[in-house]
């Protein structure tokens, strides 16, 4: 199947993929352009879970202002080198996030570093009311396990919804970043400080 230039080029603008990369992935989806950014999407994933392991030492630090000096953001953000930390790709990413920070005050990065009590906490309630609505005893664990899912998704910085695109959560964005800069990307740490 013979694919047009410039459907290779518009998909390469949108995915940030190789020349290669986006033709094989066009020729997979049938000539599909929709079908085709899935199937890069899903390669991005597969690449980045291969560099998860390796060191990420360098990067920026990203310090952000909002509200005429009432939120203010710092941001470490993490990467394998510092040529891909010198990157606009790469500070476009810090500046973002730490945007994101600003807009939605994530207490804690991941699920990770919630405290177990808090936890405990939120179970508690949620079984407390499941039992004053009546709900039956066997479907508890199903209906807080998804309620503690909407929890994380609330407090867990990368587990939110991101600012500019909230068809994907912000660790899906940064394991976009890795498949398209080809370096380990970690989120260190964050402080988010307001009047």
């Amino acid at each position: 199947m013979a694919i047009a230039t410039e459907t290779i080029q518009r998909l390469r603008e949108q995915t940030g993929a190789g020349i290669l990369d986006a033709k094989k992935a066009l020729e997979e989806a049938g000539g599909n352009f929709d079908q085709a950014v899935d199937v890069l999407r899903k390669r991005g994933q597969k690449v980045a879970a291969k560099k998860q392991d390796r060191q990420a030492s360098e990067g920026v630090v990203e310090a952000y202002i909002h509200g005429q000096g009432r939120v203010g953001v710092l941001l470490k953000l993490n990467c394998e080198t510092d040529f891909v930390a010198r990157t606009d790709q790469f500070k476009e990413l810090a500046h973002q996030l730490a945007m994101h920070v600003a807009a939605f005050n994530p207490s804690y990065l991941s699920k990770a570093d919630v405290p177990a009590e808090v936890v405990t906490r939120e179970q508690a309630v949620h079984r407390e009311l499941l039992t004053k609505e009546g709900k039956p005893a066997a479907v508890f664990d199903k209906i807080i396990a998804g309620k503690l899912q909407k929890f994380y998704s609330e407090v867990c910085l990368l587990e939110q919804n991101f600012l500019m695109d909230e068809t994907k959560t912000v660790q899906a964005l940064i394991t976009e970043r890795i498949a398209e800069l080809g370096e380990n990307i970690v989120l260190a740490e964050f402080k988010r400080m307001s009047l």
